[in-house]
């Protein structure tokens, strides 16, 4: 009995949406995923895509790169323009650190290399929903609010708030690393240590996805205050420098 398929997924039930425009790696993707407890709708394209979010939205998307008409890093990009949209697992033949970048860069959550092994897909997956379910699971128990140098970050809604009161869209993965800071504030943290934190001990030790998303991060951090928010320790990593307070 393969006991794999008896330990469902962190969020059982969760809905995924494969878009890939090769019709054998679709179905492959997508018996494995459904013996695994999930329900697992397809798509070829984006239009497909876009059809099939209108009809049933999805927890997860699991996205090709290299499709006809609009491409994955394009889909990327505007759909994690949306807040609260769902978590993306990119899949690309461009196996090369500097695509995995391209595509850690546009919000996706993670990014495998085809072609990829089903098992590794899906500890990927199930890393992704379990940091999307994380903070409605302990945002309570530890402070659904946490504040810091003016800003507001809300566990519950995973929504962050400038200064100026204004929401700043977060991606999965650069709210999971957000999270991970403001837990532990005034620490320096190594690379690997975040990676366990915001990316869980599931994913492949890739150093460079960190500094892609806390790039990212300072970027929608800086609101021209002067404040460094995010300090990098050379040779030792990085450290959230405000302090934080927390109110339920």
């Amino acid at each position: 009995m393969d006991k794999t398929a008896h330990s469902v997924a962190d969020d059982p039930g969760a809905r995924i949406l494969i878009v890939d425009d090769d019709p054998g790696i679709r179905e492959v993707i997508a018996d494995f995923l459904t013996r695994h407890g999930y329900r697992v709708d397809q798509a070829s394209d984006a239009r497909s895509m876009d059809q099939a979010l209108l009809r049933t939205p999805a927890d997860l998307i699991v996205l090709d790169v290299m499709m006809p008409g609009e491409d994955g890093l394009s889909i990327c990009r505007r759909l994690t323009g949306n807040p609260g949209g769902p978590g993306i697992v990119m899949l690309s033949a461009m196996g090369e650190e500097t695509d995995r970048i391209v595509g850690l860069e546009l919000g996706a959550d993670d990014y495998l290399p085809k072609p990829c092994n089903p098992r590794e897909l899906l500890a990927r997956v199930r890393a992704v929903l379990r940091r999307r379910q994380e903070p409605r699971d302990t945002g309570a128990s530890m402070g659904a609010t946490c504040e810091f140098a003016g800003w507001r970050l809300d566990l519950v809604r995973r929504e962050l708030r400038s200064p100026q009161g204004v929401i700043v869209n977060l991606s999965s993965g650069e709210f999971s690393l957000l999270r991970a800071f403001v837990e532990r504030p005034q620490r320096v943290l190594t690379r690997d240590q975040l990676l366990d934190m915001a990316r869980g001990p599931d994913t492949e030790a890739y150093d460079r996805a960190i500094d892609v998303q806390i790039s990212r991060l300072r970027r929608k951090l800086d609101n021209d205050s002067g404040v460094e928010i995010i300090r990098t320790i050379r040779s030792e990593g990085y450290m959230f420098s405000p302090k934080v307070s927390r109110s339920s």
